[in-house]
């Protein structure tokens, strides 16, 4: 879970992390053996970004929240209401610490699943229930602390949606605050776009389009049907899980904000998040609405898309960015092919690229009211997750084949009229 400011430049001098695959249970997984930033670095786990008022978390009095450290584990105990304790119709568990212990072994590190900003991931078996679970555990040096705690709780009770994960319980018991998951067998999007094991084959287009409309479906239920609505604030490709299927939920809930109401347009609060993913309009105001959450969608259907992370530093200057390098080709549809992911081969509709296209770049516009509202994004994934191709049926689109691809542009309708504002508009 990002938790830090997500305006200004990357710290390059960040290593990449490195991947260990292990077997278990007939699902490969990977673990991201994190990598540690080069002495005078901010000390964030790979690919963050702080400006943490000059203090990084290794040195500073204060979280960043502006909290004194020592609250991360107050001597008040943390109280939950039997109201947010419904998750799905039924009541979260409280477990007991020993429990979690039994169920990690000891947090062996066989179970070790990944790390966050909130801490470390392991993969549990409940004694009692036989469940497989996933068990997040605060890390008291990290960048969250209890009100990240606090507020995932609050959030998960409260939500119960097929695109969201469930939350099963928690563990309050001195020092040690720990979440249980339902377990995503096919772990992160991230890990299938870009961290992809040996052997594995790219997720294809149809895949994609699901795993987009589906996250769509889940941010549209934080919006427009939960009471009070939820601006998610943290939506990238790392916080969407997979189940069996490809089944997607969006996850890690403690950078949440309750949106605004009534005749408020927007909450301000202080910029959080992660770089690359951040809307600009938030960015430098500070001033959150739910349109902010739509360009993060937006960057999110980028990547899925081209399958380019939202910011590599291993690529030239001018394709860092991933929003600034599409927005030029956004304005030339004959260059859209170019933003196709290559470890497609060609394998997918060009029409449909194009409205895939549209729907991303209307949702990072710079100006958030030129951003569509969730359920117009939905309604749109959705009938393109419909459409399913096949690509024993319809021939790859070579990007050297003009004449193919350009057939297949005069044989379809387009969005737009060419004139640079063609994305402006959705396809039916």
């Amino acid at each position: 879970m990002g938790c830090f400011p997500c305006s200004g430049d990357g710290d390059t001098s960040v290593k990449k992390p490195t991947k260990k695959i292990f077997q278990t249970n007939n699902h490969q997984y990977k673990r991201v053996d994190q990598a540690q930033p080069k002495q005078g670095g901010h000390g964030f786990k790979s690919w963050k970004v702080a400006e943490m008022q000059g203090k990084t978390p290794n040195n500073r009095p204060c979280d960043v929240h502006g909290r004194n450290q020592n609250c991360f584990f107050p001597d008040k105990k943390v109280e939950y209401s039997d109201s947010d304790g419904k998750t799905g119709g039924a009541k979260a568990q409280r477990f007991k610490f020993d429990q979690l212990i039994a169920a990690t072994e000891d947090f062996k590190e066989d179970h070790f699943l990944g790390e966050g900003g909130f801490g470390k991931v392991y993969k549990g078996h409940l004694e009692d229930t036989g469940e497989i679970v996933a068990i997040k555990q605060l890390d008291p040096n990290g960048c969250q602390g209890v009100r990240e705690f606090v507020v995932e709780v609050q959030t998960l009770s409260k939500a119960d949606h097929a695109n969201l994960v469930k939350l099963i319980g928690c563990c309050a018991e001195g020092d040690q605050r720990l979440l249980v998951y339902e377990y995503m067998a096919l772990g992160s999007l991230e890990d299938h776009l870009f961290d992809a094991w040996p052997n594995q084959k790219p997720l294809d287009w149809n895949i994609r389009m699901k795993i987009a409309a589906g996250a769509a479906r889940g941010l549209e239920y934080l919006h427009d049907k939960m009471k009070p609505p939820i601006i998610y604030r943290d939506l990238k490709c790392s916080n969407i899980l997979l189940g069996e299927g490809y089944h997607p939920k969006l996850s890690d809930f403690g950078l949440a904000k309750v949106g605004p109401s009534g005749d408020k347009t927007h909450v301000s609060t202080r910029v959080m998040g992660t770089y690359g993913y951040c809307a600009p309009d938030y960015a430098m105001t500070g001033q959150l609405t739910f349109k902010s959450d739509i360009y993060s969608f937006g960057v999110v259907l980028l990547e899925i898309i081209t399958g380019r992370r939202a910011i590599d530093y291993t690529k030239s200057a001018s394709e860092q960015n991933l929003v600034a390098w599409a927005r030029p080709l956004f304005k030339d549809r004959k260059k859209f092919y170019k933003m196709a992911d290559p470890a497609l081969d060609g394998h997918y509709p060009i029409r449909s690229l194009y409205q895939a296209l549209a729907i991303a770049a209307m949702c990072v516009q710079e100006k958030p009211n030129m951003r569509p509202p969730i359920v117009d994004i939905v309604t749109a994934l959705n009938y393109l997750a419909s459409l399913k191709y096949d690509p024993e049926i319809e021939p790859p689109i070579r990007k050297s084949s003009k004449s193919s691809s350009q057939k297949s542009r005069n044989d379809d309708e387009e969005p737009g009229n060419g004139d640079g504002n063609d994305t402006t508009e959705f396809e039916d």
